[in-house]
């Protein structure tokens, strides 16, 4: 009787601790593996320019009612190519939807640093449920990438370039081509197209970006950088700097703009058919 009593206690033993190895396996499966992943045509990387507006007037939007295409905005307003944290804070919210985090977070399949962000500011409330959703993107079916980024970099002083580490992610141009590698590096055989920033003025200041300069350069500097990068990663650049907004004198900034950076709804209009034709045709 007693040894009947042995037997079904390993019996029960082993089946318990079979039943916890599959509860583990399933809970403690990466998190990438227990999403549901979206199929989407196009992901729009940038800053405040295309996500500043997240409707069907924002640029990303247009750009899907162009192309008959399926548009995920995966911009985030206040954000840089580039990192800005230097003390390797990795959820330093600046640096963890930077271009160059979000993309290493898209090629390991792991957005963990991203969901330890927390916002404050109204104006970017929409930052934890895109970072969600961008997590889902099945990138692997993604045919076309937009990114149009850069002027943070150049506002907030981000270096242009380091002759020592052409990929420091602390500097644009090194930021740039981490991010490039990256997204070559989760789907080889997707397009990926660089749109620059547009003119700029800076009312506070009474400067435009030709004359505005905190240290490495006006914003013609950073897009001549970009065009540099782009050329030698191989991938499309369409320039939205030039001849686009008109700058002859300074009441222009009313034009396209509503503070003297941020498309109004004729900017937006006029970038999204500038973009969308340009992909259309040069397909």
């Amino acid at each position: 009787m007693a040894e009947k009593l042995d037997k079904d206690k390993i019996i029960c033993g082993l089946l318990a601790a079979i039943l916890l190895a599959l509860l583990g396996a399933c809970t403690l499966r990466p998190r990438a593996a227990r999403l549901e992943r979206q199929q989407v045509q196009v992901v729009v990387f940038g800053d405040s320019l295309p996500g500043m507006y997240r409707d069907e007037t924002g640029i990303p939007a247009q750009l899907g009612e162009i192309l008959d295409k399926q548009v995920f905005n995966a911009a985030f307003g206040g954000t840089c190519v580039g990192r800005l944290n230097r003390e390797c804070r990795m959820d330093y919210t600046e640096d963890a939807l930077s271009l160059v985090g979000l993309t290493k977070a898209v090629a390991a399949d792991d957005f963990g640093v991203q969901q330890t962000v927390r916002v404050r500011d109204s104006n970017v409330q929409y930052f934890p449920d895109v970072v969600d959703e961008l997590e889902r993107v099945d990138f692997s079916s993604v045919e076309l990438v937009v990114i149009q980024h850069g002027l943070n970099d150049y506002y907030s002083g981000v270096p242009v370039s380091n002759p020592d580490d052409p990929f420091d992610e602390y500097t644009f141009t090194g930021a740039l081509r981490s991010s490039l590698t990256a997204l070559r590096r989760a789907n080889p055989d997707m397009r990926i197209v660089l749109v620059t920033p547009t003119y700029t003025w800076y009312r506070s200041s009474g400067q435009t970006c030709e004359e505005y300069d905190v240290g490495y350069g006006v914003q013609e500097d950073y897009i001549r950088a970009e065009m540099q990068v782009a050329e030698e990663m191989g991938v499309e650049l369409l320039d939205v700097y030039h001849d686009v907004y008109p700058h002859e004198k300074w009441e222009d900034w009313e034009k396209y703009t509503i503070d003297g950076f941020h498309p109004n709804d004729a900017g937006r209009e006029l970038l999204a058919d500038i973009i969308g034709q340009y992909l259309l045709n040069n397909s």
